[in-house]
């Protein structure tokens, strides 16, 4: 038997992050006090302070006179492939209330050969591409690509439509073929912007950005998705387990 050996306070800041990134605590909301944190998780009061210096330390919460700690995640806060999959699957959601896409491309093109490769298309053969660009109050947060198999554009025609699908496109997927996204894989590096995306995200070119590619499975393995997401620096991903 594995004994948990993660530092008590880490253990209640990874809760309470995990609550942020699925939405269950909104930016605006406010946090347990240090003395609510000490009773609830069974730590000393010195313990629980750490706790919210963390959060806060992370760029997701604040301090206000009067009021306490509360969120303050949407500059910040960067959701990973799975955490967007299983929000989607589990809510019919994959935004939180503060934040929406455009869809600013849904077409069959000629997908890149690292597409290609993955669902086993020859040189130049075309996929659907899915292209949104996802904004909050302050304005645009990412860029996302998805793309799909090229079979789809026959089952799934709402893929090839830039209006949004109801529950998402892996729903979609699964109401017509049954094909399940049950698994999520995904690889991130920091880049500088290009032109697109310093354009699309109103940043500098050449800015650092975090870009992650995002693999979605179903149960026996399968590609169903394939996508790349674009952030600007100063944005946290975080993966609720």
């Amino acid at each position: 038997m594995s004994l948990d050996r993660t530092p008590p306070y880490l253990q209640v800041v990874k809760e309470l992050k995990a609550r942020i990134v699925s939405g269950d605590l909104k930016d605006g909301d406010r946090l347990p006090s240090v003395r609510d944190i000490a009773q609830q998780w069974g730590i000393a009061q010195a313990t629980a302070m750490k706790v919210l210096a963390a959060l806060r330390a992370d760029g997701l919460a604040e301090s206000q006179t009067g009021v306490g700690t509360v969120v303050r995640s949407r500059k910040n806060l960067h959701r990973s492939a799975a955490d967007r999959l299983k929000r989607a699957l589990t809510t019919g959601k994959i935004y939180p209330e503060n934040e929406y896409a455009k869809i600013t491309a849904a077409e069959l093109t000629e997908a890149p050969t690292w597409v290609g490769d993955l669902f086993g298309l020859d040189e130049g053969g075309r996929a659907i591409r899915r292209h949104r660009v996802t904004y909050n109050e302050d304005g645009p947060i990412s860029a996302s690509t998805s793309w799909f198999a090229p079979d789809l554009a026959e089952t799934v025609p709402a893929l090839l439509e830039t209006d949004r699908i109801p529950g998402g496109t892996p729903s979609a997927i699964e109401a017509a073929t049954g094909r399940r996204a049950v698994a999520s894989e995904e690889a991130s590096a920091a880049i500088r912007a290009t032109s697109e995306v310093a354009e699309e995200l109103g940043i500098e070119v050449g800015a650092p950005v975090s870009v992650g590619r995002n693999l979605y499975f179903d149960a026996e393995g399968g590609i169903v998705e394939v996508g790349e997401s674009v952030a600007p620096e100063g944005r946290w991903k975080l993966h609720k387990s």
